[in-house]
């Protein structure tokens, strides 16, 4: 994930990215993903989230309502979306996928 190719812009290549991430949409400079989770499952997929941010140096806002497990990631002060945040957003859906696996 780290290629740019030539005339085109960090913002398109982090864009194409996304798109291959499914069930996260794009809202600004953030991007979001609800997941169904029953309570162990949050708490492994949260342990998993934080070993993988706390390397990148980021910081994803985790919540839980009912059945539903919310993740935010991205400043939404108006900073870019970053690299290293959609590669978090990778990371997730990786930590989602062996939680809901076992």
């Amino acid at each position: 994930m780290r290629v740019l190719f030539s005339g085109r812009s960090k913002h398109d290549y982090l864009s194409d990215a996304l798109t291959l991430l499914s069930g996260w949409t794009r809202e600004g400079e953030q991007i979001r993903r609800t997941m169904v989770l029953d309570d162990t499952q949050h708490a492994a997929l949260t342990e998993r989230v934080k070993v993988v941010a706390d390397a990148l140096r980021l910081r994803p806002e985790i919540s839980r309502r009912a059945d539903q497990t919310h993740i935010r990631v991205g400043h939404g002060d108006g900073e870019p979306l970053t690299e290293g945040e959609v590669l978090l957003a990778a990371r997730i859906e990786d930590a989602f996928r062996a939680v809901t696996d076992s």
